[in-house]
């Protein structure tokens, strides 16, 4: 599955899974009713497993019902528009995953946040299962809402259920992230073979149900959960009102402008002003992040030098997740226009191809775990990734390769599932050295907020995305997949000049920690 979980597959839970502070009372330490773990866990990993399966199960079709026609039950939008649209959803969903983790820890407490979210994707889905532009729009957006205020705080909850000292965290985070998998992996098959039998709109019912199954476990199996997510870590205090509604209306302000912008340089309001308006925001909200944080007073030489070091590895996440999460967008109009789908005298779904990343997920992060633990590691953090983006660069390459081998003929199935296959292995070199990089690297004031900045990166890789569709009209597979493999490769070539300098600051400024005694 995509790592837009935000997390380490490989190597148990990510250093923000448990808040500090964390009453070990609160925990359920001594139970052990599921598979050795507490009735807790089985509550999270349902939850999670099915609004998995609702949200990709939604995604394996998206394009299809965007671009497809009218009279097929479709909407219409020209290719394009329909992939640009796609990328610039998945980007929705990040930037308010931070507006979700936010509201967690300052608002409503992680639970209520899981709860609120999971009511709001169902409703979402509900109103795609019912044709109509109106409901079709209102539905993407709930499920975009809906998403980002469960998406950042599920995991959390999981740290939440064991004592800091429990041995058995890491499991329990591999089991967790097993239904993920497990989820993402049914849901192409299921929500595809029902839109083969019944349309768009009876697929997108199938994702319905799956998130109500969600939600139905979560609200039986709460009293499981002890007090995991129940309270709010950092609620907004009396004397900090009156500023956080000044930077509400500060944040508000500058959407309003980046819209307007949008406008005036589209011409007017209509969807493509939407789609660059998001893909501003997605790529100045990172940059404002970052410049609050080397410019404030509450980071010290230290840090800052981390945060240097921490950039070029931003980068190259950013331009990873472009190429990786285009299997919604460009690979999916791939898997429709340009594969061949009589497989072994079967026809099968386009959107079967989506269950190729988390099956080759199960298969794989074993042995990457085992890999990492004999290397004891190493690489260093900037080499692994190099060699993330340098594999997932190669996959684009190799595609626009068999793209011209193939010419106007249609591409076996094994082209498109070897695609996934590499994106895979250099998922699993990158990803789960990202998000602890990320939680190592920020400042102490911003430690918090560090998930943010992980996401940050996935929602500005899909910006650049829907802005390379849009500017790439009519270009030929070949050259639009050899291109962004190519510039992607040099970018990875660029960090791999750049990674001894990263190791060495990182390095440099842990040795200035040790001496200061940070």
């Amino acid at each position: 599955m995509s790592s837009d979980d935000g997390v380490d597959r490989t190597a148990g839970p990510s250093p923000v899974a448990e808040p500090e502070g964390a009453p070990a009372g609160d925990h359920l330490p001594g139970e052990r009713a599921f598979f050795g773990h507490p009735r807790g866990l089985m509550t999270l990993f349902t939850t999670e497993m099915w609004e998995r399966f609702s949200y990709y199960g939604m995604r394996a079709i998206l394009l299809y019902y965007l671009t497809d026609t009218v009279l097929n039950g479709g909407l219409g939008f020209d290719e394009v528009t329909g992939e640009a649209f796609v990328a610039i959803y998945g980007t929705s969903v990040y930037l308010l995953s931070v507006v979700g983790g936010w509201m967690a820890d300052r608002v409503i407490g992680a639970r209520r946040s899981v709860l609120y979210g999971g009511v709001i994707i169902t409703a979402g889905h509900v109103a795609l299962s019912v044709p109509g532009i109106g409901f079709s729009m209102t539905g993407i957006a709930l499920v975009a809402l809906g998403t980002g205020l469960l998406k950042p705080n599920v995991s959390s909850m999981v740290g939440e259920l064991y004592a800091r000292d429990d041995d058995r965290r890491d499991s329990a985070f591999s089991i967790f992230y097993m239904g993920i998998n497990i989820g993402s992996l049914a849901a192409p098959f299921l929500v595809g073979a029902a839109e083969e039998w019944g349309g768009y709109h009876a697929g997108f019912s199938v994702a319905a149900f799956g998130m109500a199954f969600a939600l139905v476990f979560f609200v039986v199996g709460r009293k499981y959960l002890g007090a995991a997510g129940a309270a709010v870590p950092n609620p907004i205090r009396p004397e900090e009102k009156p500023a956080l509604v000044r930077l509400g209306l500060l944040v508000l302000g500058g959407i309003a402008v980046t819209m307007l912008i949008a406008v005036w340089i589209e011409g007017g309001w209509d969807i493509d002003a939407f789609i660059d308006g998001t893909s501003y925001l997605a790529l100045a909200v990172p940059i404002v992040m970052f410049v609050v944080m080397f410019r404030s007073d509450r980071v010290d030489a230290v840090e800052r030098a981390r945060l240097r070091a921490y950039i070029p590895l931003f980068v190259a996440a950013m331009f990873f997740w472009m190429i990786f999460e285009q299997a919604a967008t460009t690979l999916a109009t791939f898997a429709k226009d340009r594969t061949d789908l009589d497989v072994l005298g079967f026809q099968i779904s386009p959107a079967f191809f989506q269950s190729a990343n988390p099956l080759f997920i199960v298969a794989l992060a074993p042995v990457f775990a085992w890999i990492w633990q004999r290397t004891h590691d190493r690489p260093p953090t900037a080499y692994k990734f190099v060699l993330g983006l340098a594999i997932a660069a190669s996959s684009f390459l190799f595609l626009s390769a068999a793209s011209a081998v193939v010419g106007d003929d249609k591409a076996p199935a094994w082209v498109l599932i070897t695609v996934y296959l590499i994106q895979t292995i250099g998922e699993l070199c990158l990803s789960p050295v990202g998000l602890a990089a990320t939680t190592l690297l920020a400042p102490k004031a911003f430690r918090a907020q560090a998930m943010a900045i992980w996401f940050l990166a996935s929602a500005a890789g899909q910006a650049i995305t829907a802005q390379t569709i849009k500017a790439t009209e009519g270009v030929s597979d070949t050259a639009y997949f050899g291109g962004i493999g190519a510039v992607a490769m040099l970018v990875a070539l660029g960090l791999l000049a750049l990674a001894p300098w990263v190791t060495r600051t990182i390095a440099h400024a842990n040795e200035m920690a040790g001496r200061s005694g940070d």
